[in-house]
């Protein structure tokens, strides 16, 4: 008996997973886990991360994004000059067909300028974000605000 509801439990372990309450679902893409690192109350901007699934054959392109927690969202990424890392603001960012986009530290992130709203900032709470998708559409989101980035076994190799 311990057997079979082991067994049964492991079977289900992947459905549960992929039903998770960080997903939100627009066509083809899948975002998951957006979150968003505590910051101090003065600091001027806060970064978003999440992963982007493609699941269809083609691909698509992340335009914008907008919140009403923050004046200005852009894309940014990390990239190294010289012997500097840099971060730059990027127009778009491309989202491979059948392949995941990593918005994480030191990768692509959304940096978020002239915080607004800040008793959404903090640990515990949300804010909503929405992404503006090439051919997907808006997809909004709720990040999660956390003192500290989620464990290791939440991150994602940042795709090229």
């Amino acid at each position: 008996m311990l057997k079979s509801s082991l067994l049964l439990a492991a079977l289900l372990l992947p459905i549960f997973n992929a039903a998770n309450a960080d997903d939100y679902k627009a066509g083809d893409l899948l975002v998951s886990d957006p979150w968003s690192q505590e910051l101090p109350p003065n600091a001027p901007t806060v970064a978003a991360y999440f992963v982007i699934h493609n699941q269809g054959e083609t691909p698509d392109r992340l335009l914008s994004v907008d919140t009403p927690v923050a004046k200005k969202a852009e894309l940014h990424e990390h990239v190294m000059q010289g012997d500097l890392m840099k971060m730059q603001q990027v127009p778009s960012v491309a989202v491979p067909a059948k392949g995941n986009l990593t918005f994480a530290p030191m990768a692509y992130h959304v940096m978020l300028l002239g915080l607004n709203d800040r008793s959404q900032l903090r640990d515990g709470q949300q804010f909503p974000l929405t992404l503006n998708f090439e051919k997907a559409g808006p997809v909004e989101v709720k990040v999660s605000v956390q003192k500290a980035p989620p464990t290791a076994s939440h991150e994602h190799k940042h795709a090229q």
